[in-house]
């Protein structure tokens, strides 16, 4: 019987096929190595085994990309009629979930699944992202907080999994532990994108800017390689440090550097570019062409019908490169997904469609219906997915139109809501200084 790292048995498997798939695993869990062609070597050593087509479509499912989630839907269907064993089969139906867009039922088949399967790391890796696209990241908490127990320090993977639970407790607000989880995983696996990303948003969110650019620079050769698949994303927190501490120049270059160089053309990566260059517009740097630019890689990336954080950002790059008709046109299919009774109808209904209105509005100069829109969505933000520092360009615009409108006593609400938790903030100081400066 061939089993994978983690003991489990891996059907239709040849030895080769298995170390090769473990090695996929491993790239996927780390976000780091090139995990879609070793699932396609594992598939090529050993056809019959289900796992290796999975794994790989786990890749394009947690991308959340209209046409990588068609090509996820293919992989599935080529899986189903092989001989699945029973976690196996939780798999199929998780994914299966997942390409029809029901992110909520596909975690629910993982997590009774990884009750009784604490050890699969894939499992574990895909309801945790998907369960970030739902906004819950307090779930991923828990889940691996049911599974460590069964795990040895000594064990393969072990800080992945505590990385992940490390990642949870920095969503719940637990810094402390989360800080202290992340370094330790950081230890145990020092290519790992998880705690090195949990430590830096513990900063972000805790105000400690000179810290995290002293973190982001002592550890740069492990996650800046060519290997790191999502390095744009650090490099995105890299730039929030520099913005906190009023260096908008330093971000911008970062944006036009390492940003442009790292970024794919996938929703999950083009996010971070679109929400760096918003908070840059509005703090009123030169953004040049760069908005034309962005806007052209959006294209067929988002599209209305599964992704809320993707249309979100994606209508941000449309609006600022002044294509309002592509807006319109998003605008029209978040409509129509929020009245035909899928998983996501509900989210465009309450909190999509107020958001890109008020966007839209916003780029239209008309604050003030910008902020009546997007004031009554701010506490169901999380239903958009994400984390807590990708989340806050809605509140950022929201306080940035309220200023821009003259509503001082907004304005000075979410100013000083902003600055009690982050006082040193340059932007947060700057939010007071406009508002302080309306006429009562």
């Amino acid at each position: 019987m061939i089993q994978d790292a983690q003991g489990h048995h891996l059907s239709g498997a040849t030895h080769e096929g298995a170390a090769t798939y473990d090695r996929a695993v491993r790239a996927f869990n780390l976000v780091h190595g090139d995990s879609i062609g070793l699932f396609d070597a594992a598939r090529e050593t050993a056809p019959d085994c289900p796992m290796a087509y999975l794994g790989k479509a786990w890749v394009f499912t947690v991308a959340n990309d209209p046409e990588l989630r068609t090509r996820a839907k293919a992989l599935v269907e080529t899986a189903r009629p092989l001989n699945l064993n029973e976690r196996e089969q939780a798999h199929l139906a998780a994914l299966s979930h997942l390409c029809e867009g029901a992110r909520a039922a596909a975690v629910a088949v993982l997590d009774r699944h990884l009750m009784h399967y604490p050890f699969d790391l894939v499992a574990h890796q895909g309801a945790a992202l998907t369960d970030g696209f739902l906004g819950r990241f307090h779930w991923v908490r828990d889940r691996s907080a049911r599974a460590l127990p069964f795990w040895s320090k000594d064990q393969p993977g072990y800080g992945t999994l505590l990385a992940m639970h490390a990642f949870g407790l920095e969503e719940a607000g637990d810094y402390a532990r989360a800080e202290a989880e992340s370094r330790e995983a950081a230890e145990l696996e020092p290519l790992s994108f998880w705690p090195h990303h949990t430590v830096a948003h513990v900063m972000e969110m805790t105000g400690r800017p000179e810290d995290g650019l002293g973190w982001m620079a002592a550890r740069e050769k492990l996650w800046s390689t060519p290997g790191h698949m999502n390095q744009v994303h650090i490099w995105w927190h890299k730039a929030l440090f520099h913005l906190e501490l009023g260096q908008y120049e330093e971000a911008r270059t970062l944006y036009d550097g390492p940003m442009r160089a790292t970024q794919r053309p996938v929703a999950l990566s083009l996010t971070n570019a679109s929400a760096l260059l918003w908070r840059l517009d509005t703090l009123g740097c030169d953004i040049g062409d760069r908005w034309r630019e962005l806007a052209d890689l959006w294209q067929g990336r988002a599209d209305g019908k599964c992704l809320v954080f993707g249309d979100i950002h994606a209508a941000m790059a449309e609006l600022r490169s002044g294509q309002e008709a592509l807006v319109e046109r998003r605008l029209e299919a978040m409509h129509r997904t929020a009245t035909n009774g899928v998983e996501a109808a509900g989210l465009y209904r309450t909190v999509g469609i107020p958001i890109v209105e008020g966007l839209t509005a916003f780029h239209r100069g008309a604050w003030a219906e910008a902020v009546e829109l997007l004031l009554p969505v701010r506490f169901d933000l999380c239903q958009i997915g994400g984390s807590h520092a990708q989340r806050d360009v809605v509140n950022w615009t929201l306080t940035e139109a309220a200023i821009r409108a003259g509503h001082r006593d907004i304005a000075l609400s979410l100013a000083h809501e902003r600055l009690a938790q982050r006082p040193r903030s340059a932007p947060n100081r700057r939010f007071l200084r406009h508002a302080e400066a309306i006429a009562e």
